[in-house]
Parts: C-alpha cells; structure tokens; sequence
C-alpha cells in the first residue's frame, strides 16, 4: 500500500498511482478486500499515490511555508524520503489543510468519493486512529509521513507492525476476536452491500478463519508475535492483513 494524498483532485487524476491507487470512483472501484487483493488494491489509501510527482496535487501538510530544520532532519532520520522529496510532499500538504491538521471529517470525506455505496466511516475511525500516534483528534505533517513511509516503503515486518497497531482497538498489546471482526466488518461496510468485491462470507466467520490460522496457543487472542509469524508464513494471510 503506498501514498500520496491527493486531496479533493484525486478524482481527476486516479490512473496517476503506481503502487496504491483506486482505479475508478464508485461501484468501480478496483478494490479486492480480504480476499485476492494486489499492490494496486487497497482499501487503506485509495486514490493516495508514490513520488513527488504527484504530490503537488496532495492534500494537507502545515500552514507555515516551509518546514523548521528540525522538522526535515526528523524525517530525513525516520522516512527513507530525501530532502527534496520531503519539501514536494510539504508543499502539496498544506494547500488542502493551510491549518496543518488532517481531520477526521476530511480523511473521511476522502474516502466517500470511492465508496459512495457503502459506509467508510468506522473504517476510516480505525486507520485514522493509527496515523495519529498522539491521539490528539487530528494527524499532522509528521504522522502522516511517517505512516505513508511505512505502508509504502517498509519492509514486510515494518507494514504488519504497522497493521497490528490498527487490530488491535483498544490498544492492549494483543488482537481479540471482537476486534479483528470488527475490523472487517468495517471494511465489509466500507464495500457495501452490492459490491462484487465483497467476500460472501460474514465478517465473524472470515474473523474465526483467521484466528484458526494464528492463534496457536488458542488463548483467543493473537500477540504481534503470532500476528507477525502467521502473515509472514502464510502469503494468503500477508496480503488479507497488511497494507
């Protein structure tokens, strides 16, 4: 999965993302949740893009015009983005957030232009909740560079890590099986009813399926270490869980 916001112009520009974009708008949305879904479906990023050639057309980084020195060498030390990279995703940043706040109202916004049949609302509570580290109601420049790094450019590991942090709800160090499905279950929302790329299983039993794969000591619930073990050892598993 990989990224550039590209704002309120992501419709007239899809075909721009290399790696992670929605194909067509609405009903025609290339996306293969949970089940056969490739590097270009995602429903963690539609319409986000790699590079930054596209990143003109992004939406929301800081109010001020340029990024304080400690703020590039920040990213230079944790993103595997250059300086000249970094100053193109800035600068697309704050023509859509001039405040340098990504809302959740916006970051949902985004994602009703893709899935205008289903609800994306609780789905997009889960991945926004991961981009805001600080859980201070919004996601900043850094946040999102720092997750956009991940999801785009991390190693395997990287990603799932980044993955679990999104299962796992409440944040208590392990997944449950109601958090797992009431991530997909999420995501099933997000598809709506009618979509053809909605798996016809429920959303509890595609969350019993999984945990029947990891969970090894059938505590009924999965640390990261068994979350990380169960995607890497199984591709099936990697592609249904990881950005």
């Amino acid at each position: 999965m990989a990224v550039a916001y590209h704002g309120t112009s992501v419709i007239q520009d899809r075909s721009a993302s290399p790696t992670c974009a929605v194909s067509n708008a609405g009903e025609n949305a290339k996306v293969k949740v949970l089940t056969d879904r490739t590097a270009n479906d995602s429903p963690f990023c539609p319409g986000w893009s790699v590079g930054p050639k596209d990143s003109r057309k992004m939406g929301c980084f800081g109010s001020k015009d340029k990024l304080s020195k400690e703020d590039m060498d920040f990213l230079k030390s944790h993103t595997r983005y250059d300086e000249a990279t970094i100053k193109e995703w800035y600068k697309g940043f704050k023509q859509d957030c001039p405040n340098g706040r990504l809302t959740p109202t916006k970051f949902v916004d985004m994602y009703k232009m893709f899935f205008p049949s289903g609800n994306a609302e609780e789905f997009c509570d889960h991945v926004f909740r991961t981009f805001d580290m600080d859980k201070n109601g919004y996601i900043d420049f850094k946040e999102f560079l720092l997750a956009i790094d991940v999801t785009s450019s991390g190693t395997p590991e990287e990603k799932l890590k980044w993955a679990f942090r999104m299962y796992d709800v409440d944040g208590n160090g392990v997944i449950d099986i109601q958090e797992m499905t009431k991530i997909v279950q999420a995501i099933y929302d997000m598809l709506g009813a009618c979509s053809s790329n909605r798996p016809a299983d429920s959303a509890e039993d595609r969350a019993k399926n999984i945990f029947a794969k990891m969970d090894e000591n059938n505590d009924g619930q999965l640390t990261q270490d068994e979350f990380l073990k169960g995607c890497l050892q199984d591709e099936e598993l990697s592609k249904m869980l990881a950005p």
